[in-house]
């Protein structure tokens, strides 16, 4: 090879590798977040990392607010990251916390726990949780839950059964599942709006290995090939798991 060929080859190869080196600095991941800190005011998130300055992601977030509006997200900058919450409005934090954003990688972001410590000790905690969110087959729709209720049973067995349901019958939709932990994605044949059966879906959970329910709740979602996160949360200013979720759209 010329001596001029190796240098255009040289030339080429640098030029690719700062392309690469740039894109990879510029990378972001993708979040959305839910406040789900059952004694604390509305909260403004800023998230950082070492390399740009801290920016006001999210605003005014109301305890079970979601931001963006679904199905959306919204892009930050991946790798270390410190997330921080405020009182909507003032510089008094709530919670500071950093964590791991892959590049390309979307996360549901719920802030949980408790703003004060109480008698059991829990305060703050931030759960990012990874959404490989799946093509359900099709004619289907697909559901996954994430506990995320400090105050609720250790563990939450959750039954989705099709309407018209009576109440939870076995086997187990899902079992076992921890505060903290968000289950794998299953997937139902669509229940549409066929009279005289009423559509959808009655999601029931139990303390695990009780088939009493605390939550016993409808859901209908629109069409085929839906997908939704199922947030299980604390009661307002209780001590107890809520009655109700809150439903994330994934897919539509």
């Amino acid at each position: 090879m010329s001596r001029l060929l190796q240098a255009l080859s040289l030339t080429l190869a640098l030029a690719a590798l700062s392309i690469f080196a740039t894109s990879c600095g510029s990378s972001n991941a993708n979040i959305r977040f839910v406040q789900a800190i059952q004694d604390a005011s509305a909260l403004d998130i800023d998230v950082s990392n070492p390399n740009v300055s801290p920016k006001q992601e999210f605003t005014n977030v109301s305890f079970l607010g979601v931001q963006p509006n679904q199905p959306g997200y919204t892009s930050v900058p991946s790798g270390g990251d410190t997330i921080t919450g405020f009182l909507t409005g003032t510089t008094t934090q709530v919670f500071s916390d950093t964590v791991g954003w892959a590049s390309g990688q979307a996360y549901t972001v719920i802030a949980t726990g408790f703003s004060q410590t109480g008698a059991n000790g829990s305060n703050v905690v931030i759960l990012s949780i990874p959404d490989n969110i799946p093509s359900p087959p099709a004619g289907e729709v697909s559901f996954r839950v994430i506990d995320a209720s400090p105050s609720g049973p250790s563990l939450v067995d959750v039954y989705i059964e099709l309407n018209p349901s009576t109440g939870p019958g076995l086997p187990i939709t899902i079992q076992s599942l921890a505060y903290t932990q968000a289950s794998g994605y299953v997937s139902f044949a669509f229940n549409p709006n066929n009279e005289p059966n009423p559509p959808g879906y009655t999601v029931y959970v139990t303390a695990s290995g009780s088939m009493k329910p605390i939550i016993s709740e409808p859901i209908f979602p629109a069409n085929a090939g839906a997908v939704r996160t199922l947030v299980l949360t604390d009661a307002q200013d209780g001590t107890t798991m809520n009655s109700t979720f809150l439903e994330l759209s994934d897919l539509d």
